[in-house]
C-alpha cells in the first residue's frame, strides 16, 4: 500500500469523485433553462434576416443587413419593423436554415414602427402571436434576432414597465409599449420578444443607446389588428382624435361607485390644441371608458375602434374626471 493510501485510511477518508450538489437554487436555474432552449428551439427557424437589396452571401455582406423579422403564417407573411423597411420595396431574407428569398412588402405602419412583408417561399415555420394584454411586470421574456449579423442570437430578461409611451423615427409617439431587459444590439429591430412558451408577445423596436438594459417591444395585440388593416389596404386608416393615452388600471371602488365592469381604462396623458379632443374639452387626467357606448378596456380598444372609424364622422367618448362621468361629442379627423 501506498503512503497515501495509507494516509488516506488513517484519516478515515475514502477516494471518490466529487460531484456538485442539487439544490433547489440549482434546479430551479435548470427549469429555467430547459424553457429558454425550448422557446429557442421552437421558435428559432421562424426568425429570419432581412437585407436590403443585393444576395447575401457568407462574411461581412452579412454584417450589413437590415434586421430581423419573424414569419406569421407557413406560406410567408412576417413581421418586422417600419424603420428595418424603411423606403425599399424589395428586400432578401435568409432562414437560420441559410435558405434564401425575396421578400415584398405588403405595408408598413410607421405610427407603430411595423411592417409586414412576404417571402416568396411556402410550407414555412411560424410563430405564433399571444396575447399581450396578460403581461405581468416581472414575467420572463425572450428575445431573438440577428444583431450585427450573428443569426439566431438570443437573450432573457424580464418585462421591467408596462403601457411606455416612446416617439419613432418619424417623430410620432408610439404608445403602449412593452419595457423589458433582454439585451438588445442593432440587427434586433424586427424580432420577436417571446414569452416562456415560445408565444410572441412583441416585436422588438428600439433600444436606449446610453443606457443599460432598457428595450421595448410593440406589444402583440396592438401588432394583431395592424397586420390585418396591413393585409387589407398596406397601411392603417385611423381617426385622429388628438390625444396620447396609456393603459391605466382603475380604482375598484371608483368602478364600482360608477357602475363600471372594465378593469383598465385610457388616460390621456397629451392633449394636442389644435386637436378634436381639445375643441370638444378633453383634458390630461381623464380616463375614456367607452366610445360610442362601447366599452374600452384601454389604448389597443381605443387605436381600433378609431381604425375602425371613418373621419368626419362624430363619435361620442364616456371618460371620467375626478369622480364623474362624462360624455363629449368629437369629429374624428383623418391622420396624417
Amino acid at each position: 500500500m501506498s503512503s497515501d493510501e495509507e494516509l488516506g485510511e488513517e484519516k478515515g477518508h475514502a477516494c471518490h469523485e466529487v460531484s456538485p450538489q442539487t439544490t433547489p437554487e440549482v434546479e430551479m436555474l435548470d427549469a429555467y433553462s430547459r424553457a429558454v432552449i425550448a422557446v429557442v428551439d421552437a421558435v428559432s427557424p421562424a426568425v429570419v434576416s432581412l437585407f436590403t437589396g443585393g444576395n447575401p452571401i457568407h462574411g461581412a455582406a452579412e454584417h450589413q443587413g437590415a434586421g430581423s423579422g419573424v414569419i406569421i403564417t407557413p406560406d410567408g407573411y412576417l413581421l418586422t419593423n417600419s424603420h428595418v423597411v424603411g423606403k425599399t420595396k424589395q428586400l432578401r431574407t435568409v432562414f437560420t436554415s441559410r435558405r434564401r428569398a425575396a421578400a415584398a412588402l405588403v405595408g408598413r405602419d410607421p405610427d407603430t414602427d411595423l411592417a409586414v412583408l412576404r417571402a416568396e417561399a411556402t410550407a414555412l415555420p411560424y410563430a405564433t402571436l399571444g396575447d399581450s394584454s396578460q403581461l405581468r411586470v416581472g414575467q420572463l421574456v425572450i428575445a431573438m434576432g440577428n444583431p450585427l449579423g450573428f443569426e439566431s442570437t438570443v437573450s432573457t430578461g424580464v418585462i421591467s414597465a408596462l403601457g411606455r409611451a416612446f416617439r419613432s423615427q418619424n417623430g410620432r409617439l408610439i404608445e403602449n409599449v412593452i419595457q423589458h431587459t433582454a439585451p438588445l444590439n442593432p440587427g434586433n429591430s424586427g424580432g420577436p420578444l417571446l414569452d416562456s412558451r415560445g408565444r410572441v408577445i412583441g416585436i422588438n423596436t428600439a433600444i436606449i443607446a446610453a443606457a443599460q438594459g432598457i428595450g421595448f417591444a410593440i406589444p402583440a395585440n396592438t401588432t394583431k389588428w395592424v397586420i390585418s388593416h396591413l393585409i387589407s389596404h398596406g397601411r392603417v386608416k385611423r381617426s385622429y382624435l388628438g390625444i396620447h393615452a396609456r393603459d391605466r388600471k382603475l380604482d375598484r371602488r371608483l368602478a364600482r361607485l360608477l357602475s363600471l365592469e372594465q378593469e383598465t381604462a385610457a388616460e390621456v396623458m397629451t392633449v394636442d390644441a389644435q386637436g378634436p379632443a381639445s375643441k370638444a374639452g378633453l383634458k390630461e387626467g381623464d380616463l375614456i371608458v367607452a366610445i360610442d357606448e362601447k366599452v374600452l378596456a384601454g389604448v389597443d380598444d381605443l387605436q381600433r375602434s378609431l381604425a375602425e372609424h371613418k373621419p368626419g364622422i362624430a363619435v361620442r367618448l364616456m371618460f371620467i374626471r375626478r369622480l364623474e362621468l362624462r360624455n363629449a361629442i368629437l369629429v374624428p379627423v383623418e391622420a396624417n
